[in-house]
């Protein structure tokens, strides 16, 4: 699933003052399509709307209008240190931008890893803004079963946070994926130079602290699931090292209205090694189109 139209960072980015301390920053496209579909990047280091979804966004672009959203962090959006729990941070900082934009109707989520987890808690705490949820390898919904926890993900996550050399951080990122030849030394490039700044490295080290923060719970997302009533699609890599596979068993048995498809030959970014699979898959859920509840490719 390909799409013609042309669209480049610049031409898409747009900045928002949601909050008198809080200026997001986001991708738009597909102004006057369909339903809104918010997408919310993963946690790495360097990460951002664009480096996780610039391919996708012009596919979905074709049937929903995108808004593609750097979360506070990360990507061009302010840094903030001083926050709650990251989850509850992000949704209510996506909460005042649809206000800032003057979003009403329902907006469909799809987040990836740290993105997931956000997606969750907004529909768990505005539950009247939120239609249906695309979580790939979502966290605070993985709860492991089988794999050890922390996983390899996580710990090379720690291993960049405390020591963030160029070295660590391609370790980092060649754990994200099954297809290593998508980890090319622009990429490490590009990332490093983000993941490196001082601002992104203390944004970075108060979102981790914020899951043991007092309001850690707010970030056990596995225990509230059972509230959701939007229909959720979950799409899992079978090779994922960040949150493994066997995270989907408590959430498939949480979730009232969930799906799952299990992509073999993929690891955390299935957005990208699933391109053509993932666009037609979360585009016909999103559209409405029956998803079997289990499936899986080899």
């Amino acid at each position: 699933m390909t799409s013609t139209v042309e669209l480049t960072y610049e031409s898409t980015s747009r900045y928002a003052q949601v909050r008198p301390d809080l200026r997001l920053h986001y991708h738009e496209a597909g102004v006057g399509n369909g339903p809104t579909i918010v997408l919310l990047h993963g946690g790495g280091p360097g990460a951002s709307s664009w480096s996780n979804f610039s391919r996708n966004i012009p596919v979905l672009a074709d049937n929903f209008h995108v808004l593609a959203v750097d979360q506070p962090g990360f990507g061009r959006s302010d840094k903030p240190i001083d926050h709650p729990q990251y989850f509850t941070h992000s949704a209510s900082a996506l909460n005042d931008l649809l206000d800032h934009l003057q979003i009403t109707e329902r907006v469909h989520l799809l987040g990836n890893s740290l993105g997931g987890g956000a997606a969750v808690r907004f529909a768990l705490d505005y539950p009247d803004r939120a239609g249906k949820l695309v979580l790939m390898g979502p966290g605070g919904l993985s709860v492991n079963v089988f794999a050890p926890d922390p996983t390899e993900g996580v710990k090379n996550l720690a291993k960049f946070n405390y020591e963030p050399t160029r070295a660590n951080l391609e370790a980092f990122l060649r754990i994200m994926v099954f297809d290593q030849s998508l980890i090319t030394e622009e990429l490490i490039d590009e990332r490093f130079a983000s993941a490196s700044q001082p601002e992104s490295l203390a944004a970075t080290r108060a979102m981790g602290k914020s899951f043991s923060g007092p309001d850690f719970e707010q970030g056990m997302l596995w225990r509230e699931a059972y509230k959701l009533r939007q229909p959720v699609l979950l799409i899992w890599g079978r090779e994922d090292r960040v949150n493994p596979i066997d995270g989907a068993i408590v959430a498939t048995k949480m979730l009232p209205r969930v799906q799952l498809h299990v992509f073999g030959g993929c690891g955390h970014w299935a957005q990208l090694e699933k391109f053509d699979e993932f666009n037609r898959l979360a585009s016909d859920f999103l559209a409405g189109s029956r998803v079997s509840r289990t499936a899986q490719e080899g």
